[in-house]
């Protein structure tokens, strides 16, 4: 699956930003798509996920409240809304296609077998 994200930027803290992933395709061993960031000198870590099919959504704790993620199913495109942003949200932001997991597996990198080449995400004054 190829993936290719798109809406990063430069905001204040405060501020929105909507990233996109249009993925080429969904099949059934990568229903899942998800959300991850990456810090400078940080470790990867999930933010979001939807299972396509189904439509189930996890959030990690740091998105709960404040990120949205949605898809569209006829251009195979996840969004990530996110609102509130913090100058901590800073970082690139990835997504991926796999195979996701449940409620306590989902933010597991290694479920994921696809990802894009990320997008910027700066938030600060």
């Amino acid at each position: 699956v190829h993936l290719v994200e798109s809406g990063g930027g430069s905001v204040q803290p405060g501020g929105s930003l909507k990233l996109s992933c249009v993925a080429s395709t969904i099949t059934a061993n990568t229903p899942a798509l998800a959300w991850f960031r990456q810090a400078p000198g940080g470790a990867r870590e999930a933010g979001a996920s939807i299972d396509s099919p189904v439509g189930s959504r996890y959030y990690a704790d740091h998105a709960k409240g404040r990120f949205t993620v949605s898809q569209d199913k006829s251009t195979n495109t996840v969004y990530l809304q996110m609102s509130a942003l913090r100058s901590e949200d800073s970082g690139m932001y990835y997504c991926a296609a796999g195979r996701g997991g449940l409620w306590d597996t989902w933010h597991r990198a290694s479920l994921y077998d696809d990802w894009g080449q990320g997008t910027q995400v700066t938030v600060s004054r």
